[in-house]
């Protein structure tokens, strides 16, 4: 058989950026993820992968470790616990945390995860849902799943408006309120200068949220627990990284202080 042709929408399209990071990242002499799986995925897809470039590579990456450091503290407190990965794309998040106990689901829109089933399937405590995020429809499959739940959005809902993201934030609280969420933010002057970006001017999509403070967010109904940079990953995870990570994004931090400083990962209470 040959390789498949991705066929996916102007947003769809930039979940290939991380999953092209994780496989760079798995090539290295010391990987942070030691995702094999993403390697074996950007082998089997016919796309010119070669187009993306720059610092969002390995940005991506460190994203990545990032949230999983926050789903593996959620499992250690609530082992049992559900976990949505929201705008889920080709991620492997699953493959990386699983504690044997955990509910897990996989939404995004109907290519991706027509996509995505070439690739996965579903298990007894693994479902993919097709659906979006602005929407309500897939709220009761989750509700049947166990308490309590943490949601991943993780590289999605920058690209909408802040008045559709404010109301997926106002339906999740609605219904889930005491569960988490864990969400990146831009500030202005990176989604102002995302076409300058090495793997955005790859593609159509462009971000459209613009949050300078993620604790503002507080006021739509959500309580602020942590918030990170890059440069500053949680403890666990800067003990691990490799040098170009531990050392040089501080220094990076120090030098551009509002460009490191726009990108956060906040982990929110709903």
């Amino acid at each position: 058989m040959g390789k498949v042709q991705p066929d996916l929408g102007e947003v769809q399209e930039t979940l290939l950026i991380p999953l092209y990071g994780r496989a760079r990242d798995n090539a290295k002499r010391h990987p942070i993820l030691h995702d094999a799986r993403a390697a074996e995925l950007v082998n089997d897809l016919d796309y010119d992968f070669t187009r993306f470039r720059g610092g969002s590579l390995p940005g991506s990456v460190l994203r990545t470790a990032i949230f999983d450091v926050w789903v593996r503290q959620f499992l250690r407190d609530h082992p049992g616990g559900t976990i949505i990965e929201i705008g889920t794309g080709l991620n492997t998040r699953f493959e990386r945390v699983d504690n044997g106990a955990l509910r897990w689901f996989d939404l995004d829109l109907p290519d991706t995860i027509e996509l995505r089933r070439r690739y996965f399937a579903d298990t007894d405590r693994r479902t993919m849902l097709a659906g979006s995020v602005l929407d309500t429809d897939w709220f009761d499959t989750i509700a049947a799943a166990p308490a309590p739940y943490l949601f991943v959005a993780e590289a999605v809902l920058l690209y909408f408006p802040e008045d559709q993201v404010r109301g997926v934030v106002r339906n999740l609280t609605e219904r889930f309120a005491g569960s988490q969420l864990i969400v990146d933010t831009g500030g202005r002057a990176m989604i102002e200068n995302q076409h300058r970006n090495g793997a955005m001017k790859a593609v159509a999509a462009r971000m459209k949220w613009v949050c300078d403070e993620p604790r503002e967010l507080n006021a739509w109904g959500m309580e602020l627990r942590e918030s990170l940079t890059m440069a500053t990953p949680q403890p666990e995870l800067a003990a691990s990284l490799p040098w170009r990570y531990r050392f040089g994004l501080p220094a990076l931090a120090r030098i551009l202080p509002g460009v490191v400083n726009a990108y956060r990962f906040n982990l929110f209470r709903l």
